[in-house]
């Protein structure tokens, strides 16, 4: 969508042009011979400032699988059988947006004082009014810094004006009323807009800047002004760069070892290369001749001085430098309090003290001063957002977190394809290092496709085929080797047996001789209604096959073939869907061979009904995914309660020759434990398969979403709405800057430059699935600024997942630069790093996205550590939780009970939720911010003239009130009456949630005493057929509606006592409270707490009922 008032009057656009610097490559050796790596980190010409500073271990505590997949064999480029973005939109045309920089070659904010200095140059800005009006002004700082000034204007000039001393805050995001009532709302970059608040009254001034980046100038240089006045740059320049160059000049000193007060250039760029690894050589040397050359110095050496200001030219990340300034209270280092409420109200950190602060600053802080005073310099700040405490992958995720003692089968299992294959299915080779990656990575299920060899050894490959063979007991050996490597649970070896009787007792012979007691041999008791534990059957291989009935008595017997090459053989003259397997033909089975299968005995499937109530737990079935995807489609409710108790295996289309993958996400969503990827072939889909496993500490086993594993729940592989009794999430993402992006690895010729942009994609249920892009920044891998902000709803958090792709717009063959997927539970809030990985899934050297993620709640409920608090978006009728009607008068009398409950719990929700988004609008931040972000935001606002607070927060009480010190001014008033609101509605449902919980957990409890005889007693009222399927639906339907609200309730409970201590923090914190000693170095929350909302997000846009303004402020 194009900008916002692109098409209006608009002034000269300033030069963005500028020669791209070559890179190491094409310009030849430079004049220091060291090596380059992969991506550089400069500044250019058409964006803001850039670069990053020192990073220790950044590469350190990356999850991602480094392991090389798919290569080809001539080339060494991977082959792209699975294509990196689905056919469907890889094929049709984009739109390409292009982003430019508003700021002309020279400006590279790096400081408070380039703020001030571009502020008084001037920009065109638009001036949003309440009416829906948008002006086009030119808006310039004063060189004396005392008044704001715009142009044209048909005031006098001396009244468009604002004076800087009466300016009381500035806002960012669109968060006035001015903002939410304008009829362009829609269409205004939440990133490029501001406001000023000033006067008496608390007028505001709604300012929408062109770029992102000239809203982050203007911010930081107002509120410097509000703090410092006309002595802003004094101050500025009496501390500025003192820490850094401080450090700087003593690694300096440690390098001019003859103490000649200079060192050679290629010294110099060396040491900045250390500093930032993701420079490349070439820019760093060319940035100190440009230096030299602008000096007329003609001797190559470099002084400290030159060495200091080079470093800050290239490594002084600008939208790392406009967070900082943020969070400081406009000094030019964080001190341990500043940095304690960017841990907790950002970060989402718990237990956060100072000491805690104190720690952080000892790790990141480079310079010797800021450690010893307790401060956290701009480069200590970068240091610490690029270390792996912020990147975006939960650790608690990095070890096993997840209850592993669950049945077999209410876990998602790791599984891989043809696992001797390294290329395609019909002429590739077959090796061993197929097993080696597969089981390095975390895959707890391979595949042993086994025939008659040469010699009375079997071989492995796939039949009817031209594959290559491998010898069995080779592979026996690796798998014993490589079993537990990555993972401690249980390894399914997938036997797909075509061997003689004579050959099987050889394979016999080898699996007990090599495998010995890892063999899980326990037989399955025949009343176990389900598969033991993956914790039980620990560093134990299962094997799946084929097994002998109990009557056979001899050594050998006849069972049904399984034959997956042959489906592949006949693919030409089967008609894809219209069956699973060719006709089967039946083989001799060894008795021993059938004695190693115990748990997973292989079974032909039939239908749904056939197997409901014949097939044991410990029966395995494979799935055509044609046949599969038709049961997903046909039967979605069926295939979801088929996989709560038994196991299904779902493997590629015997179409699939070349090895492409199927999306592992249509079968997860229906439950189905094991889908077979080929590991061989690159591309969306496995990197959605590693992705989804890396979580759970990646080992291989991740446990599947409550509502599929329960045995009474209602759920639909194909819902395109949300899910009966889970609270849908509402996932905002600011894509902030990218660092050092490569050219795409397949692409033609052309040079070095890449024009990136962004696209984030929610993998999930239907009713998930969505992608956005940003806008395309042109000719800038090396720090490319996008700052666009997405939202998206997530109905199934525990089955999402995100995915990050950066490709570049202006290619040649190839567009992928890199890419990360995780999954939604997995997302850690805040502002953090992505490393981004490659096509064959290594890391790319110093290649980073810089986001923010806030996750919050649309209706209320959720984990509290992760989700966030409530949001509204516009006015809406309140909708109840129903009971459906099952005709069977005993338990629609139990359901109707429920109603009341119902309603109560729904009014006690959502009551508390609407009142506290219109105290967050009266704070001036949006509905995504938490309330502790609330209180600190409002507190300037709180103090009189003299200094002296106008309202305090008693906190002697468990619900802290808002105590007015004398009579406070009109607009406060507001505010209070508002807080009241919100703390009496929270108070309300923490007195009457714990009874109605209870009544609606009663009436579950009371009907769940039927679910046993609930088909008889259907059919004593009559039903039948059909309606009897719908009666049996419906009870289901209304359990998962009872349980769902209950758990909403419960969730709702958790989220006001979160609240209450946010407010108590932040009291303390601010010296605005009475009545309650203490200090706010005292955790605000439970470790169980991990509130991170972002200032810097898209908020809903709130209309509520009683429509407030805050124009009067």
């Amino acid at each position: 969508m194009a900008e916002f008032g692109e098409n209006d009057r608009e002034l000269p656009p300033s030069s963005t042009g500028d020669t791209p610097v070559p890179s190491d490559e094409l310009a030849g050796k430079t004049h220091c011979e060291v090596s380059v790596l992969n991506g550089d980190c400069g500044i250019s010409a058409n964006m803001v400032g850039s670069g990053s500073t020192a990073v220790p271990g950044s590469q350190a505590g990356l999850d991602a699988a480094n392991t090389s997949v798919g290569m080809d064999a001539k080339s060494g480029i991977p082959r792209r059988s699975s294509i990196i973005k689905d056919g469907s939109r890889q094929r049709k045309e984009r739109k390409k947006t292009v982003s430019f920089s508003s700021m002309p070659t020279e400006k590279k904010i790096s400081s408070a004082s380039d703020c001030i200095n571009a502020m008084v140059d001037g920009s065109e800005l638009k001036k949003v009014r309440s009416n829906s009006r948008v002006y086009h002004r030119y808006f310039l700082l004063d060189a004396d810094m005392q008044s704001l000034r715009w142009e044209p204007s048909k005031k006098e000039s001396e009244k468009a004006k604002i004076d800087v001393k009466s300016v009381k805050e500035v806002r960012t995001g669109k968060n006035t009323d001015t903002f939410r009532t304008n009829g362009t709302y829609d269409q205004i970059s939440e990133d490029c807009a501001f406001s000023i608040i000033y006067g008496e009254n608390y007028e505001s001034l709604d300012l929408v800047a062109n770029s992102a980046d000239v809203a982050n100038i203007w911010v930081t240089g107002l509120r410097y002004l509000i703090s410092y006045g006309k002595h802003t740059l004094n101050m500025i320049e009496s501390i500025q760069n003192s820490m850094r160059s401080s450090w700087l000049g003593e690694l300096f000193d440690e390098t001019d070892v003859n103490n000649s007060k200079q060192v050679n250039i290629c010294a110099a760029v060396q040491l900045v290369k250390n500093l930032n690894p993701g420079l490349k050589n070439v820019k760093i040397e060319l940035k100190f001749k440009e230096f030299h050359k602008a000096k007329d110095k003609a001797s190559p050496d470099v002084t400290k001085e030159e060495f200091i200001e080079v470093f800050h030219d290239l490594c002084t990340r600008p939208e790392i430098y406009f967070l900082f300034v943020q969070f400081s209270s406009n000094k030019e280092y964080l001190d341990t309090k500043d940095l304690m409420i960017f841990l907790e109200a950002e970060q989402g950190m718990a237990q956060v003290s100072e000491e805690t602060s104190l720690e952080v600053i000892q790790s990141y802080e480079p310079s010797r001063e800021g450690q010893l005073k307790g401060w956290l310099s701009l480069d200590g700040f970068t240091n610490y957002l690029m270390s792996p405490e912020c990147h975006i992958f939960d650790p608690e995720q990095k070890t096993v977190c997840q209850d592993m003692n669950q049945p077999l089968s209410h876990y998602y299992i790791n599984a891989s394809h043809n696992t001797y294959l390294i290329e395609d299915q019909f002429r590739g080779p077959s090796d061993i290092t197929g097993y080696i990656r597969a089981l390095k990575m975390g895959c707890r299920s391979v595949e042993l496709d086994v025939w008659d060899g040469p010699d009375n050894e079997p071989v492995i490959y796939t039949g009817h085929t031209m594959t290559s063979q491998i010898v069995f007991r080779s592979v026996i050996d690796i798998i014993n080797k490589y079993a537990f490597v990555a993972s401690e649970f249980p390894l399914l070896l997938c036997l797909e047996n075509h061997c003689s009787l004579k050959q099987q007792r050889v394979m016999f012979q080898h699996l007990k001789k090599i495998l010995g007691d890892k063999l899980y041999l326990d037989p399955p008791k025949p009343e176990d209604f389900y598969l033991p534990s993956p914790f039980v059957m620990k560093g134990r291989i299962l094997l799946k096959g084929k097994k002998l009935s109990t009557n056979v008595t001899g050594s050998e017997g006849e069972v049904t073939d399984e034959d997956e090459g042959a489906e592949m053989s006949q693919r030409m003259t089967i008609e894809s869907g219209e069956q699973q397997t060719p006709a089967s033909k039946k083989f001799q089975l060894s008795k021993d061979l059938s004695d190693l299968v115990t748990l997973c005995k292989s079974v032909e499937f039939k239908d749904f009904p056939t197997s409901f109530q014949n097939q044991r737990p410990w029966e395995l079935c494979s799935f055509n995914e044609v046949f599969a995807s038709r049961c997903a489609s046909e039967f979605p409710g069926d295939f979801v309660n088929y996989n709560k108790k038994y196991l299904a295996r779902v493997y590629p289309s015997p179409m699939r020759i070349d090895s492409s993958n199927m999306n592992p996400q249509d079968f997860w969503k229906c439950g189905c434990q094991i889908v077979a990827m080929n590991y061989q072939t690159p591309g969306l889909m496995m990197d959605l398969n590693i992705g989804w496993f890396r979580q759970n500490g990646s080992c291989g086993y991740v446990l599947r979403p409550a509502i599929m594993r329960e045995q009474v729940s209602y759920f639909s592989a194909n819902t395109k709405d949300s899910v009966p009794g889970v609270s849908p999430q509402l996932l905002h993402i600011k894509i902030i800057s990218g660092q050092n992006f490569p050219k795409p690895k397949g692409s033609g010729a052309k040079g070095d430059v890449v024009d990136p942009y962004v696209y984030v994609e929610i993998h999930g249920i239907p009713a998930d699935c969505a992608e956005q892009r940003t806008k395309t920044v042109t000719q800038n891998g090396e720090n490319p600024l996008f700052d666009e902000s997405f939202e998206f709803q997530i109905n199934l958090p525990e089955l999402a997942m995100v995915r990050f792709v950066v490709l570049d717009d202006d290619y040649i063959g190839d567009e992928f630069i890199g890419q990360y997927t995780i999954p939604f539970e997995c997302l850690q809030p805040g502002f953090r790093h992505i490393p981004l990985q490659s096509l064959t899934g290594e890391v790319l050297p110093h290649a980073w996205l810089f986001v923010h993620v806030a996750i919050t709640n649309r209706r209320g409920g959720g984990k509290p550590h992760k989700r966030g608090l409530s949001v509204r978006k516009g006015k809406r009728s309140r909708e109840y939780a129903s009971m459906r009607v099952l005709l069977i008068k005993a338990l629609d009398d139990v359901f109707k009970t429920a109603m009341v409950p119902l309603r109560e719990a729904t009014d006690l929700r959502e009551n508390m939720q609407n009142a506290i988004v219109p105290f967050k609008e009266l704070c001036g931040l949006s509905a995504v911010a938490n309330l502790k972000q609330c209180i600190l935001a409002l507190c300037p606002r709180l103090m009189g003239p003299d200094g002296s607070p106008l309202l305090l927060f008693d906190l002697r009480d468990q619900y802290p009130n808002l105590e007015p010190q004398g009579v406070p001014p009109e607009v406060l008033k507001k505010v209070v009456t508002t807080y009241e609101v919100m703390i009496q509605t929270s108070r309300t449902l923490l007195e009457n949630s714990e009874a109605v919980h209870e009544r609606i957990l009663q009436t579950q409890k009371a009907a769940m005493e039927f679910h046993e005889n609930l088909h008889e007693l259907a059919v004593k009222e009559g039903l039948k057929g059909r309606k009897l399927q719908k009666a049996v639906e419906s009870f289901t339907w209304n359990i998962t509606i009872l349980k769902g609200q209950a758990d909403l309730l419960k969730h709702a409970r958790n989220e006001v006592q979160e609240n209450l201590k946010q407010i108590h923090y932040a009291a303390l914190t601010s010296s605005l409270s009475k009545g309650c000693q203490g200090h706010a170095n005292s955790s605000s929350g439970s470790s169980e707490s991990k509130n991170g909302r972002g200032l810097q997000v898209i908020p809903e846009k709130a209309t509520g009922e009683d429509e407030l303004s805050d124009e009067d402020f």
